[in-house]
């Protein structure tokens, strides 16, 4: 503390004199001494240095300013009424270190500034690793596009029920949002419903591309439950880059039963598809009719056609019903033991037709 006593007859003189260059020298040496030991400092240490900066730092110049909060920003014991100063500046460069990074910063200054600042000070906010559903229910209401879309996309982001009320409704007319939204894993199943029925197909679509497998299930549950169609009409698939996939493997002679498996554990929907096309020669439109329909038998039937097992024809009864859902145990036996009572000849006559079908008509089984 030797350094900061020798200071403070100067600083006197420093803060009389009003020069915001001497002001910044000063801070500058101040900072440096803090920062040093800091990792040791006692709370009575932070205090005096606490006073001496604040009392420094409002007539410093803005670059000045801006070195200091980035480098208190990654503090969790910066000084407490120095941070709160600087994180209300009405300039972003100085108030935006602290908004995106300090463990300073709690939550109730947060929402004061959210309340009251501009856009660039809303962005900062929604950057931080974690933003309470208090801080998000501010930014929701008062933040403009790229805001709402940034603390969308913001896993560490929480959302109160009235936040992802805001977050749909603005998420009607921009799409970006509505993906970001619908890809959120605390979205709840009536949340994401009502998402999606606000959203166009084009978005509908473009969610569900992005989404992970489980998801890509409960986007076409939500979609049954609002148009009550059937399931398998919800949303096509892109199966193309499944396809090239899957011949590579074959090239390889890497396309097996322990591939198809790993497929179908996997929720792998597009691969599992591309993998029984290429096994049994059948379209790959033909099978994903079969997948999508509301039946076992075809799964069994090709099972026994192609020479696979019980475990993997299993996992595919799994895949149809997606990675949250499992079938019935009784189903499960009523369908092992058709399976095992199901004559090779008849499924090979089955996947014959399969394998000639038109795969724009229904598929009858």
């Amino acid at each position: 503390m030797a350094m900061t006593n020798s200071l403070i007859p100067e600083l006197e003189e420093i803060v009389r004199s009003g020069d915001p260059k001497r002001r910044g020298d000063a801070v500058r040496k101040i900072s440096d001494l803090f920062l040093r030991g800091a990792s040791q400092f006692q709370p009575a240490h932070v205090a005096l240095f606490d006073g001496i900066l604040t009392s420094l730092v409002p007539e410093t110049e803005v670059e000045s300013r801006t070195e200091l909060a980035e480098r208190l920003s990654a503090l969790g014991n910066a000084p407490p009424q120095l941070v709160a100063m600087l994180v209300r500046d009405d300039e972003i460069m100085i108030a935006g270190p602290l908004l995106r990074y300090s463990p300073q910063v709690d939550e109730a200054v947060l929402v004061d500034v959210a309340q009251v600042k501009g856009q660039m000070h809303l962005l900062a906010i929604a950057q931080r690793s974690v933003v309470s559903a208090g801080v998000t229910d501010v930014i929701v209401r008062r933040g403009d596009r790229e805001v709402i879309r940034r603390v969308a996309g913001n896993s560490g982001a929480s959302f109160s029920s009235l936040g992802y009320t805001g977050l749909i409704r603005r998420a009607t007319d921009d799409g970006v949002l509505a993906v970001a939204v619908g890809q959120r894993d605390d979205l709840s199943g009536a949340q994401l419903k009502e998402l999606l029925s606000q959203s166009a197909e084009t978005v509908r679509r473009r969610l569900f591309d992005f989404s992970r497998p489980d998801q890509r299930a409960a986007i076409n549950r939500a979609l049954l439950e609002i148009s009550g169609a059937p399931q398998h009409l919800a949303l096509t698939r892109d199966f193309a880059a499944a396809q090239r996939s899957v011949a590579k493997l074959s090239q390889t002679d890497g396309l097996n039963e322990g591939a198809l498996l790993r497929f179908a554990r996997a929720h792998q929907y597009e691969e599992t598809a591309a993998a029984l096309a290429a096994m049994s020669g059948v379209r790959i439109a033909t099978i994903d009719q079969l997948l999508k329909g509301d039946r076992d038998d075809p799964m069994l039937v090709l099972g026994r056609s192609i020479g696979i097992s019980w475990a993997t024809v299993r996992a595919l009864m799994a895949l149809r019903l997606g990675p949250d859902r499992a079938p019935a145990a009784a189903d499960i036996e009523e369908a092992r033991q058709n399976f095992e009572r199901l004559v090779p000849a008849t499924a090979q006559r089955v996947l014959t037709f399969w394998q000639t079908r038109d795969p724009n008509a229904a598929v009858p089984v």
